[in-house]
């Protein structure tokens, strides 16, 4: 501990941990003949729980640097990591019976999803560019490798394969951009980033240039317009599992670096780049409105639902305020709850043994079952955004954002896209409910009826426990300003 606290390691003793025991399950999965992949899985899940609850005690409530100022662990750090952690244990819960059904369980697939974990962890607190980048990269490393571990399905090594290209294509923009805003200043320290940019004449053009580049390989890891491409291939080709891993934890990661960069080291250009995210949110919104309409496959529908869901996210950030910022944090925690429920729903797709993922398998659901029915019913009125719901709230907080900051287009155009958007989450409710009953399901294994379950009970009683949420998000937000 005395070494670690003499490097200023102290505040990353997470970060550290979580690299171990990923080592260790990796060794334990190669040398040991005893351990089974189930127990490799479950050793998993209690590592994120555990690395969670150390990220709530170690941490304090002050906000500690790293490295020379490289890593930083503040409130909004801890709040968003402890998200991405819940989310990674909670998709690892949801795959166990898919992976041993499919006969693709092995070792290295929890293993992968620590490494993606780590590399999220390292992302939510990053503050210099270099640490930025070798957070995203150990977390997309890992991502590509699990979306196409399937390789005896042709879909699933293709949509490995795009996000793989398609990654590399970001990534490289992004450094471009990493390169210019370092040309310019001659720091990759956030801190000393923001100190720079502070000069009378503002955002030089090379600056503003750098900005763009670096917002296109993140709006690329949130999946959103014009970087979207790989989200409904990905969704549709990888195991259910793996997409609902995707959708949950690398987004609130994603989502919170992009709101890190944009109100940490540009915070004094803010004119500049609040057009550009009032624009991609625009563009997301009216995609994931639109563009899901005709889907029958569930999974490609719940994709542009994704890319929608991060253009509403997103509002709260072109406001540039606390204020949006906690309306991010509140959005993406209900975001996060409401996905793993509805992937649960989606894993419960089963007849005699075969996983079904078309929309019209669930015709007259609340008539073969009645629980499941019900708890998908709610989970699309939480998404669509239908009061008193979860999903109403972190829509609410985040247009209320964009009409303090003045953005009043912004906030009548999201409110349209939602309306629009409830469309299909309202058709599959008539699906369930009126039309004719399809062949029964097989019946929901436990670990997928406890995650639906308490996803349900969030969605129905964040009303009533929504206020030390709120306080903690705001907490976490003050703390980036």
């Amino acid at each position: 501990m005395n070494v670690l606290q003499q490097i200023g390691a102290a505040a990353a003793l997470p970060e550290i941990a979580l690299a171990l025991l990923a080592m260790l399950m990796l060794m334990e999965g190669v040398f040991s003949k005893s351990v089974t992949t189930s127990a490799i899985r479950w050793g998993a899940i209690a590592s994120l729980a555990a690395i969670a609850l150390m990220v709530v005690w170690k941490s304090g409530t002050g906000s500690v640097t790293a490295f020379g100022g490289a890593f930083v662990a503040d409130p909004f750090a801890r709040f968003m990591k402890v998200l991405a952690l819940g989310g990674s244990a909670f998709s690892l819960l949801l795959s166990g019976k898919y992976l041993a059904r499919t006969k693709m369980d092995s070792n290295e697939y929890p293993v992968l999803v620590l490494l993606a974990t780590l590399g999220m962890m390292l992302m939510i607190s990053a503050n210099d560019l270099i640490g930025l980048y070798l957070g995203l990269e150990m977390q997309s490393l890992a991502l590509y490798v699990v979306v196409a571990i399937n390789r005896r399905n042709a879909k699933s090594s293709e949509a490995g394969l795009k996000y793989f290209v398609l990654g590399a294509l970001s990534s490289g923009m992004l450094l471009y951009g990493a390169s210019l805003i370092y040309g310019t200043t001659g720091h990759t320290s956030f801190t000393a980033i923001a100190a720079a940019l502070t000069a009378p004449a503002g955002a030089s053009l090379a600056v503003i240039f750098g900005i763009v580049f670096i917002m296109a390989g993140l709006a690329f890891k949130v999946s959103a317009v014009p970087f979207h491409m790989w989200t409904p291939d990905v969704y549709e080709g990888a195991p259910t599992p793996v997409t609902a891993f995707v959708a949950t934890a690398p987004k609130v990661a994603a989502i919170a670096l992009f709101s890190r960069v944009m109100v940490g080291p540009f915070a004094n250009v803010t004119h500049d780049w609040q057009q550009i995210v009032t624009f991609i949110s625009i563009a997301s919104m009216a995609l994931g409105a639109f563009a899901a309409i005709g889907q029958t496959n569930i999974k490609r529908l719940l994709a542009y639902s994704s890319i929608g869901n991060m253009g509403f996210a997103l509002v709260g950030l072109a406001a540039g305020t606390q204020e949006g910022v906690q309306g991010v944090v509140i959005y993406m925690l209900i975001y996060m709850i409401t996905t793993l429920g509805t992937f649960a729903c989606i894993l419960a797709m089963r007849r005699k043994g075969i996983y079904v993922e078309q929309i019209s398998d669930l015709s007259g659901l609340s008539r073969n079952d009645k629980g499941l029915a019900f708890i998908l019913a709610m989970l699309m009125f939480s998404l669509a955004g239908i009061p008193p719901l979860a999903g109403f709230f972190g829509k609410l907080f985040v247009f209320l954002a964009a009409v303090k900051a003045g953005l009043y287009v912004l906030a009548i155009l999201g409110v349209v896209a939602s309306v629009v958007g409830a469309y299909y989450y309202l058709r599959i409710v008539k699906i369930i409910y009126f039309d004719e009953p399809a062949e029964k399901f097989d019946g929901a294994d436990v670990e997928l009826a406890w995650v639906a379950y308490a996803s349900l009970a969030f969605v129905l009683g964040f009303i009533v426990f929504a206020q030390p949420l709120v306080a903690l998000a705001a907490g976490a937000a003050k703390s980036l300003f």
